[in-house]
């Protein structure tokens, strides 16, 4: 049903005293949102998302357990809330380098760089736990989840090279398995050893610098074009010039 806007000829005193003082009306003031996913989030990262109750999150979050169902149905609502934030403040404008492609290889050096440095954050790192132990009860959860992150990322990285592919720099039969193979080079082990907490630290910027560029020669050396090759070429006789 289409929600009712009040009429315009409606006396002020007929409306809800929410509206009449400019309150947000129920489950839709975001401080208290943002109150109830802050304490919602301590909770899911202490006990995981089997063992986390909704009275732990309304304890944590100092709010009555009404206010929480004004807002969230249920704890499996109330945790894609929190990943979809997490989600858009983590790898908000990540993609946007692919949006200046001039310098092909360095364009994907650029794009790994920060692909690997988010993906082995210890936040993403734990979020992606907490995904993995719901989705065995929820499988339709670990679904979205990935349709919503991993999914739309993926997609955006094959809009990319399908680009390169009319410009002639890179020749790819199947360019699906090629964005997999190109995340897969930037990461070279490192998520597993993240997620399986073999490594206990994020690795470093000039690791994940070595692990990029290997893995950017790797895919170029396999979908590279000659033009791509003599493009390259110009710009390392035009970059010698200048010296």
């Amino acid at each position: 049903m289409a929600e009712t806007l009040p009429n315009v000829d409606t006396d002020p005193c007929d409306l809800p005293e929410s509206l009449r003082r400019g309150r947000p009306a129920a489950g839709q003031d975001p401080v208290k949102r943002s109150q109830i996913i802050d304490g919602a989030r301590r909770v899911f990262i202490d006990k995981g998302f089997e063992a986390a109750s909704m009275n732990d999150i309304t304890r944590e979050a100092g709010v009555s357990k009404g206010t929480i169902y004004v807002y969230f149905a249920n704890k499996e609502e109330l945790f894609e809330a929190l990943i979809e934030e997490e989600r858009g403040t983590i790898f908000k404008n990540m993609y946007d380098v692919l949006d200046n492609a001039d310098d092909l290889r360095e364009t994907l050096v650029k794009f790994g760089k920060v692909l690997a440095l988010k993906i082995t954050s210890a936040k993403v790192i734990q979020a992606q736990r907490t995904v993995i132990g719901a989705s065995d009860r929820i499988p339709e959860l670990g679904a979205r989840f990935y349709e919503r992150g991993p999914k739309r990322g993926h997609d955006k990285l094959m809009v990319f090279f399908n680009a390169a592919i009319e410009r002639g720099l890179l020749r790819i039969d199947d360019v699906d398995l090629a964005a997999y193979q190109f995340t897969d080079l930037c990461l070279a082990g490192l998520f597993r050893q993240c997620i399986f907490a073999y490594r206990t630290k994020a690795p470093s910027q000039d690791e994940i610098d070595h692990i990029v560029r290997s893995g950017v020669g790797m895919f170029l050396k396999a979908y590279g074009t000659e033009s791509l090759a003599a493009e390259e070429s110009h710009q390392m006789i035009a970059l010698e010039a200048k010296r």
